[in-house]
């Protein structure tokens, strides 16, 4: 996988990811808090400056109440 397409999935899923929080209607904070994440992890992931572990993902779907494969919705 090329770099420019790594970069463009880790983008667009804190896209997606932000999206959800948002209509969630969570801070980073509340949402750090509901993961047990750093806000300012959050925030990178978000701006899809960090490349995420598999348990991040479960995490942050947990954190939002949502199921995995829904942070995973998103076009490329």
């Amino acid at each position: 996988m090329s770099i420019n397409s790594k970069l463009s999935i880790q983008k667009k899923f804190g896209e997606n990811l932000q999206k959800i929080r948002l209509e969630k209607g969570l801070t980073l904070r509340a949402l750090a808090a509901n993961c047990e994440l750093d806000d300012s992890n959050i925030s990178k992931i978000e701006q899809g400056k960090v490349d995420i572990q598999l348990s991040t993902l479960f995490e942050l779907a947990k954190g939002l109440g949502v199921e995995v494969h829904n942070l995973l919705k998103f076009e490329l």
